[in-house]
């Protein structure tokens, strides 16, 4: 149907919530002669929850829609700048984070008042029992898109209406969207958290957390004042923590009296409210998380929680389903067909929707795992709960609140330090020390293949490449995967550590590394197992070399893609024989001066093989349960502890997932970590992946990183985290809040080797040290920078 020709058209809007009027009015607005109706099942003064919480730029964007409903809506605001967090009996507080809360019931009001006053028909308390494509004629004239079956407690026989457009903002259960499931392909995901509305008459003056830890387990609230008299609050807990305190068990009332209780020091005697009287029997819920991979089916069309849902951590329900109306109104307004305009605002929306859903699935991952985060320092702890949606940024926190970062950026240098800092240091250039080895900084050059080694020796270009690194300023060099005998190689381009020249060759790099820098370097020791025999990375990723191959092994014979070679099970000779190439690698290792060593079982390489189900179909004591696949690993690892020197540290890279089904996942991979620690392994090194073609990794900014946050705060085990870190920001975000201890970078050092040099001249960061034959270079870098920072104020 064209729109372009300003015909009305008949518009039914299937839910009476904030998005749905509030595309009837914008819609309405656009063309008066548009007959827009809204169907609400409920009555109009009908409503659940408390509060509803918009961020200031969200209320730019109403202000633009529509400034009658704006102007009602700031008039009825509590407004706040400030977050509150208790924790430990400590209070914390970080400013400029601009939000304000209305009543849900008073927002509804104003939109219900401004579709009236528009002309929006809307028709409360009548149930919509079915919307039906339908393209017959009617009475206006016009083919008709669908067919809308509605009735009501007077009439309860179904009466049937046809619209040209039905915008489905039923909410979070659908019944839209379930009918045509076929069509949108909805994605529907119950999260293990518990969760329960309340209201109180406590006036808060912020935004405020209360964190409980108890007999039971952990129990968090989420308060915020939404208007003169009422504020909301949320409490939150894990599914365990819920059963060890009965809430399974309570009603309604029992539930308020039990967690008035828990939060009595802070509620000052005001009582805790519940509305959502059809829950009274059963008043938790848990948080429903809602995709679909289509928005639309012919013209029905999905808005708001039908469409997508985001944890109310991060305040977006309402917001996003507003924006949503905002969008699709303006489609209708500016494209020439229905079908056009549905699909650009599809296009338009989905990808923020996605963005938002992916900052609230972080927020709300952090929730459900709060017990992980409870042994935390409350500055930390803090600091952890601001940044858990990566939407906020260490640098962001800045701008909101220098003080709070300042203060937090001195408690974190004192503490790794020692001693007393006199001043704010970044966080990532604090020390970090392991056994007898200081790092002087936390950034780490991640190991990284360059396939240019002759018969495994290190040449002129590992010298150049891995020392250049060390003058820009890395706290710690990891080589590359160097390979412990000729066939644990992955190419004929890769390192080796298996002959008298291959330790000479090395011992001058560790040379270079420790007479011009203040770096340390890491050898990382593996075998390619059944990876190896291939080309170089750029003539050929995992196809077999043309000629000159050799025999590779694996824990099973399967291949890790059909066209590679398949590799011979191994026997116990074989084990033994990798064993003792480990042992003779890591002796070469001290010998070269390495300050640390670092175990590669990841990546779908020989250790990671045993590791992941999805190559080890051994039915011997190294195959099966996880027990059991550890164990050549371990014995590997346990064998190279045991020669190398006690002072120096030892780390093991891991795929804490397989990113493919019936693989590692990320509760195993804890396991796995505490494992080697138990084996005497100081830090995990934490990628993921690579060990399967199946494989369907979840890419994004530092997407790796919650596997070394799970693995730091639940096994209490040193981490580096490592995976699109490209960023100072992140670096600081990430070792402040204790996702890691160190943060490895790959690809942004390839294309600046002087990346920390860099990084600590932009933060204003003096104290880092740079090779006397560059300091011209560092004053006239940091002049120019000075310049900038002026020339913008």
């Amino acid at each position: 149907m064209l729109i372009s020709d300003n015909r009305p058209l008949r518009v039914a809007v299937v839910g009476g919530g904030p998005g749905g009027l509030y595309f009837a009015l914008l819609m309405k607005r656009a063309n008066p002669r548009h007959n827009v109706t809204v169907f609400e099942r409920n009555a109009p003064g009908s409503t659940f929850g408390w509060g509803v919480v918009f961020s200031d730029q969200t209320l730019e964007n109403f202000r633009s829609a529509d400034a009658a409903s704006y102007q009602q809506v700031v008039d009825n605001f509590a407004h706040w700048d400030d977050i509150d967090v208790y924790f430990k009996s400590v209070r914390i507080t970080s400013g400029g984070h601009g939000f304000s809360g209305i009543a849900r019931k008073k927002l509804l009001n104003i939109l219900q008042q401004r579709c009236r006053d528009v002309g929006v028909e809307t028709r409360f308390e009548t149930e919509v029992c079915e919307v039906t494509q339908c393209r017959t004629p009617k009475k206006h004239g016009r083919d008709a898109a669908c067919c809308v079956s509605t009735k009501t407690t007077e009439n309860p026989t179904p009466t049937a209406e046809d619209y040209d457009l039905v915008i489905a903002a039923d909410g979070i259960n659908s019944s839209v969207r379930r009918k045509y499931a076929e069509f949108f392909r909805p994605e529907v995901e119950l999260r293990p958290a518990k969760f329960i509305w309340l209201g109180t008459t406590y006036k808060f003056k912020a935004f405020t957390f209360y964190f409980v830890r108890n007999q039971h387990g952990v129990f968090q609230a989420h308060c915020y004042r939404f208007d003169e008299n009422y504020s909301t609050f949320i409490v939150e807990c894990d599914e365990l923590s819920w059963r060890n305190a009965g809430f399974d068990h309570m009603n309604a009332e029992q539930t308020i009296a039990a967690c008035e209780t828990m939060f009595a020091e802070w509620l000052d005697g005001h009582p805790l409210l519940f509305n959502a009287t059809h829950q009274a029997q059963s008043p938790w819920t848990s948080f429903l998380r809602v995709r679909n991979e289509h928005w639309f089916h012919d013209n029905i069309v999905l808005l708001g929680d039908a469409a997508h849902t985001a944890h109310f951590s991060i305040g977006s329900g309402t917001k996003l389903a507003m924006e949503d109306a905002i969008a699709l109104a303006n489609a209708l307004k500016s494209e020439q067909s229905i079908p056009a305009a549905l699909q650009h605002y599809e296009d338009e929306r989905k990808t923020e929707a996605l963005r938002l859903q992916n900052a609230a699935r972080n927020s709300m991952e952090w929730f459900e795992n709060v017990r992980r985060y409870v042994d935390l320092d409350p500055e930390q702890f803090t600091y952890s709960l601001l940044t858990r949606s990566q939407r906020v940024s260490h640098e962001n926190l800045r701008i909101r609140d220098q003080e709070y970062l300042d203060n937090l950026e001195r408690w974190f240098a004192s503490r790794a330090s020692g001693r007393q800092a006199d001043r704010a240091i970044p966080p990532m250039f604090t020390p970090f020390a392991l056994r007898g080895m200081t790092l002087v900084n936390r950034v780490v050059v991640s190991p990284m293949d360059m396939y240019c080694a002759v018969d495994g020796m290190p040449t002129d270009f590992h010298l150049v490449h891995l020392g250049a690194r060390a003058l820009g300023g890395a706290g710690l060099i990891i080589t590359e995967m160097t390979c412990v005998s000729p066939e644990a190689r992955i190419t004929l381009g890769c390192t080796g550590m298996y002959t008298p020249e291959h330790e000479s060759a090395w011992h001058r790099i560790v040379d270079f590394v420790h007479n011009n820098s203040q770096a340390k370097i890491a050898l990382q020791l593996g075998h390619s197992g059944r990876k190896g025999s291939t080309k170089l990375a750029w003539e050929g990723m995992d196809e077999p070399l043309e000629s000159g191959n050799w025999e590779v092994i694996a824990p099973s014979a399967i291949p890790h893609a059909e066209s590679m070679h398949p590799p011979r099970e191994m026997t116990r000779a074989d084990m033994d024989r990798v064993v003792s190439d480990f042992v003779r690698a890591t002796r070469m290792g001290i010998a070269a001066g390495f300050d640390m060593l670092e175990l590669h079982c990841a990546h779908g390489y020989l250790l990671s093989s045993f590791i992941t189900p999805l190559a080890n179909r051994r039915t011997d004591e190294y195959g099966g349960a996880l027990e059991n696949r550890l164990r050549f690993p371990l014995e590997v690892f346990s064998a190279m502890r045991s020669v190398w020197p006690a002072a120096r540290p030892m780390s093991v890279r891991i795929s804490a997932t397989d990113w493919a089904p019936g693989g590692v996942e990320g509760p195993e991979s804890v396991e796995i970590a505490r494992a080697f620690h138990r084996a005497g392994a100081d830090i995990i090194h934490v990628s993921t992946g690579q060990t399967s073609v199946d494989a369907r990794p979840q890419y994004g900014r530092m997407y790796q990183t919650p596997y070394s946050d799970r693995i730091r705060n639940e096994a209490g085990i040193p981490t580096i985290a490592v995976g699109n870190i490209t960023e100072a920001d992140q670096v600081n975000a990430i070792i402040a809040a204790g996702r890691a201890d160190l943060c490895a970078l790959a690809r942004p050092h390839l294309v600046d080797p002087n990346w920390t040099l860099h990084a600590a001249a932009q933060l204003g960061y003096t104290d880092q040290h740079w090779p006397q034959q560059y300091l011209t270079g560092k004053q006239q870098l940091e002049r120019a920078l000075q310049r900038a920072k002026e020339s913008k104020a």
